[in-house]
């Protein structure tokens, strides 16, 4: 088994090679049978997320990540995280909106936990709120783009 500090500094690598979507970073940091949850993917295999990596929108750049490790025991590592980055490209909203890019510089807080199987992550669980960045983009739940 790692150390918590050397779990914790694979789960921010694998996290800034997901914002960058630096592949060989990410295959590298997670098992082949990886499970990921997060409010906007789910994926049962490394190939899987690959695959969500590719697809995912180009609707923002210029990522700015923070990552602070917390203390956890046994197979686990745990992250809270902030990300900074600009709207730049369209961004489509879940009931078809299509919101043009404002490069309004908004912000995203979360937590990541990881689970490890020796000294690579196996499943993986994302949690922050996804409106939040729609609603820092002037989008409310009546608005139609």
């Amino acid at each position: 088994m790692t150390t918590n500090e050397a779990r914790a500094t694979t789960l921010a690598r694998a996290l800034r090679a997901g914002l960058e979507g630096d592949r060989d970073a990410v295959a590298a940091a997670c098992t082949p049978d990886v499970r990921v949850w997060a409010p906007a993917l789910t994926a049962s295999s490394l190939a899987e997320l690959l695959d969500a990596l590719d697809a995912r929108d180009t609707a923002f750049s210029d990522f700015e990540l923070e990552i602070t490790p917390l203390d956890v025991g046994g197979d686990f590592a745990c992250v809270e995280w902030t990300v900074r980055m600009t709207h730049t490209g369209a961004l489509e909203l879940g009931d078809g909106t299509r919101l043009d890019p404002t490069n309004e510089r908004v912000t995203a807080h979360g937590a990541t936990i990881a689970e490890f199987e020796g000294e690579r992550i196996c499943a993986l669980r994302q949690y922050w709120d996804e409106f939040a960045i729609v609603e820092q983009l002037g989008v409310t739940a009546g608005d139609k783009g």
